[in-house]
């Protein structure tokens, strides 16, 4: 970061000491409060916030979010070392401490305890008086991605349980609260490799789904920043691949999961990664993020309800690649923090900007005697945008008294729900008829399966009988050759005899003629 630019800041400001990590901030008021920040005059503009107490390790990639006028720091990135301690920066005081987290010290059935492991890229969602921790690059990469829960009251870890499959472990994700449910999206994996699955986790159930989508997708990414709307829109923009970044702005709508590319107006802003985004009502606010060019000077706001961008603020860059962006309502006053970052340098500055867009549907307030002034914004329900273009062509068209436009609208608004609920039911039919015809087929498929392999051991069955009956004629041929043999050894045998039998007859006539001779001569 460079030098604080001060021209547009109110004009009695304290001043501001950056120190190095392990020192402690000076301050020129030493009864620092949640005063400087309604000492805030001038909107749209970064003023470097006065803080005591240690500052914490200039990082970037780290996870940040507010609960009961604190902030949380969670880990981060610093020298390519991943951080794991837990920085915290009460906005009563503006003072920051450090936290020591403890261990469970009974397990539920549900959670066990477990240390914050040091890690970057990491997502923290506010849920409740609890903060979820997901996914981040760490030293020892696990498989799938795990869920952990922070208490500030207790200051301790635990691991949720889950159910369902659980995405694969990856970091520089996005981690949207939709209502009821976590929706995760791209990041970098194993390997690097990008990705640009959806996940979302049921937190009432604690289940995994993973969702088949219409449409178009973004394609594989990290670094990028996501946003929710009307309870029902999930907006992603930027990000970068291993190449390029991107200025894309994509749309996916929650209940047809369906998704598409919202025509935009406005200026265009620039492609960027590691930016960081919040919304107020229907003003989505994004600073911060670079590309392989610069680091990106703009705070951008798009209209969510219109698609149009335009510049907040153009001055040097308050939040730069990496850094965190909350917010927060004080006296009815908007208030963006900015923490952390990397450009060139590390940083551990707290930037604040008073923000002069008001939500059309005002946020609820809680009564400062009880939060010392200090609420998270809650985003009031938005109704379809389609029902809102309706109405609004209704009272163009057909203008008329307020009873006959209250009966126009619940008209619309009864057509549109009797659509909805059709259209659900259709799903639902489909969804039944899809199911029953997977079943139908993984039945046919355990049926053939289990043919083939009757029909697999038959042939073994029939191949050994072969070989057998090859051994056996085998051996007769051999039997065959042998008795041929032997036949001709008779053969032999027979014709010797035949000639021995044959002298020996003509042998013996020869003796009888003779001996007939001698008695006829001696009588």
């Amino acid at each position: 970061m460079g030098s604080a630019i001060l021209n547009s800041i109110a004009p009695e400001e304290p001043k501001v000491v950056v120190p190095e990590y392990g020192e402690t901030a000076d301050i020129q008021d030493k009864e620092v409060s949640m005063e400087q920040l309604c000492s805030i005059s001038t909107y749209d503009q970064w003023t470097p916030l006065s803080v005591s107490g240690q500052l914490p390790k200039p990082r970037y990639k780290h996870g940040a979010v507010v609960i009961q006028q604190k902030m949380y720091v969670f880990g981060g990135n610093h020298n390519g070392r991943y951080l794991g301690d837990i920085q915290v920066l009460d906005f009563k005081t503006l003072s920051w401490s450090k936290l020591e987290a403890k261990s469970q010290a009974e397990p539920s059935e549900s959670a066990g305890a477990v240390p914050f492991s040091a890690c970057a890229g990491h997502s923290v969602i506010q849920w409740g008086n609890k903060i979820l921790c997901l996914a981040g690059h760490t030293r020892e990469p696990a498989e799938s991605l795990s869920v952990k829960e922070f208490d500030p009251q207790t200051c301790t870890w635990s691991t949720l349980r889950t159910y369902g499959r659980s995405p694969s472990s990856r970091g520089g994700q996005s981690v949207t609260l939709v209502g009821d449910t976590l929706v995760v999206f791209g990041g970098e994996g194993h390997g690097r490799s990008l990705l640009n699955d959806l996940h979302i986790l049921d937190l009432e159930t604690m289940t995994w789904d993973e969702f088949e989508t219409t449409g178009t997708p973004p394609s594989p990414r990290s670094e990028h920043a996501a946003a929710c709307f009307a309870e029902r829109y999930l907006l992603i923009f930027g990000g970068g691949s291993h190449s390029t970044c991107f200025s894309d702005l994509h749309l996916l709508d929650t209940q047809t999961m369906e998704w598409s590319r919202p025509k935009q107006q406005g200026v265009t802003p620039e492609s960027r990664a590691g930016h960081a985004g919040v919304t107020i009502g229907e003003y989505w606010f994004i600073t911060g993020g670079g590309n392989s060019r610069k680091g990106v000077s703009d705070t951008l706001v798009l209209n969510l309800s219109t698609y149009e961008w335009s510049v907040l603020t153009n001055l040097e860059a308050r939040a730069p690649p990496g850094s965190s962006l909350v917010m927060h309502t004080i006296n009815g006053e908007n208030f963006l923090v900015s923490f952390g970052g990397y450009s060139g340098r590390y940083s551990n500055q707290a930037y604040a900007l008073k923000a002069s867009l008001k939500p059309s549907v005002p946020s609820q307030q809680i009564n400062e005697s009880d939060t010392n002034g200090f609420s998270p914004l809650s985003v009031a329900e938005n109704s379809s945008r389609k029902v809102i273009f309706e109405i609004e062509e209704l009272k163009d068209e057909k203008p008329g008294n307020r009873a006959d436009n209250s009966k126009t609208l619940g008209q619309v608004v009864m057509v549109e729900q009797n659509e909805i609920e059709n259209r659900l039911n259709q799903e639902h039919l489909q969804s039944l008829r899809l199911k029953q015809e997977l079943t139908g087929l993984e039945n046919r498929n355990a049926e053939l399966t289990e043919e083939l392999h009757l029909v697999q051991d038959q042939l073994s069955i029939e191949q050994t009988r072969a070989s057998k009956f090859e051994n056996e004629i085998s051996d007769i041929q051999q039997r065959l050759q042998k008795m041929d043999t032997l036949e001709k050894e008779i053969e032999s045998l027979r014709y010797e005899l035949d000639s021995t039998v044959s002298e020996e007859e003509s042998s013996s006539g020869n003796e009888l003629h003779r001996s007939r001779g001698f008695w006829r001569w001696n009588g």
